[in-house]
């Protein structure tokens, strides 16, 4: 009974395998979501991909990091993503709910770097400001002079610091659901949260409320969620002068004639100064395949390999052209490899 039991379990897995790659072999092009930064270098890919190849063009669709994820991470066959693009790394949570329903070899490839920048029409003055600027001007709650946490009273970015202008502070910003929002709080708001020695102790004694106080950002209409649309953004800081937009610096290089970085800590947004780390704001951009898919869906392993070729993304890759900031070589051949081989590392 043991042996028949086992051997009726052993086919229903394999049935359900079957059934699922059966599924997806019936999708004949690569199927991608993700992350709105990553989208933009993507497309490019993609693109090129269908013009020189016997593969069709793979569908993108910009739906965030977290977004991504989660379909990402629904489950496998036909009506699932083979790739998700993120702007930040996969967390812990996805993972496991990755691993809940049945997607369990996941290859991460890093493609290379990307500042955020904190941007406003060139019609205005150029802002240099610092991190701590940055969270006492959006967070949700902030110390006042005796240390206590207060409903953020700012209004203007004189308010915040008396050198800065006396505009109102209206920021145009990515939704919870984006990579470029859980970057910019753990690195800009993080960053200038830390500044307060009050709120640095805070870590110490009380993590979740640390975390809550440092990522909350603030909802009485200073800070305005403006969608997965980056280019939206660029647009309304073209209409509104007075206004800013958090989005990535490819976004900023490609409107160079429209907007301007702000220079954060002194220093401007620049391509150099991304690739170094002088910039305070950097993030690694990444893309996730499901490699239970890499044998059905057609061309997925031949995207994967034009994706993370030098001609891409090294050095003077033609992404570079595009605005993303190249890994080092070393670093580079050890993504080739991965990627290559698709070898699971997560």
């Amino acid at each position: 009974m043991k042996l028949k039991a086992l051997i009726a379990a052993s086919t229903v897995c394999l049935s359900a395998f079957a059934a699922n790659n059966a599924a997806a072999a019936t999708r004949d092009y690569i199927s991608i979501v993700g992350s709105s930064t990553v989208y933009p270098f993507a497309t490019v890919v993609a693109e090129r991909f269908g013009r020189t190849s016997e593969f069709s063009v793979p569908k993108i669709e910009s739906t965030g990091s977290g977004g991504g994820l989660k379909l990402f991470c629904a489950g496998v066959g036909e009506n699932t993503p083979d790739i998700t693009n993120a702007s930040r790394k996969i967390k812990s949570s996805e993972i496991e709910l990755c691993a809940k329903n049945g997607v369990k070899d996941i290859t991460e490839i890093k493609v290379g770097y990307d500042g955020i920048a904190f941007a406003n029409s060139k019609k205005s003055e150029q802002f240099d400001i610092t991190l701590k600027d940055l969270f006492t001007a959006l967070a949700k709650v902030v110390p006042d002079a005796n240390g206590n946490l207060i409903e953020n009273p700012n209004k203007t970015w004189k308010d915040v610091n008396p050198s800065l202008p006396a505009t109102k502070i209206e920021v145009l910003g990515p939704p919870p659901t984006s990579g470029t929002r859980d970057a910019f709080v753990e690195l800009a708001m993080e960053g200038g949260c830390k500044q307060y020695p009050e709120l640095k102790a805070m870590k110490k004694q009380d993590k979740k409320k640390y975390k809550a106080v440092c990522h909350g950002i603030r909802e009485d209409g200073a800070f305005i969620e403006a969608g997965e649309n980056d280019n939206l953004i660029v647009q309304k800081l073209d209409a509104n002068p007075n206004a800013f937009g958090i989005f990535g610096y490819s976004f900023l290089e490609q409107n160079s004639d429209k907007v301007q970085g702000a220079k954060i800590g002194g220093v401007v947004p620049t391509f150099d100064a991304i690739g170094d780390g002088s910039y305070p704001v950097s993030r690694s951009l990444y893309f996730y395949v499901k490699n239970a898919h890499a044998e059905v869906i057609p061309g997925l392993k031949a995207y994967v390999t034009a994706f993370t070729s030098e001609d891409a993304i090294g050095d003077e890759g033609y992404l570079t052209d595009r605005g993303l900031i190249p890994l080092s070589a070393r670093d580079w051949k050890l993504v080739r490899n991965d990627a290559v081989e698709l070898k699971p590392n997560l």
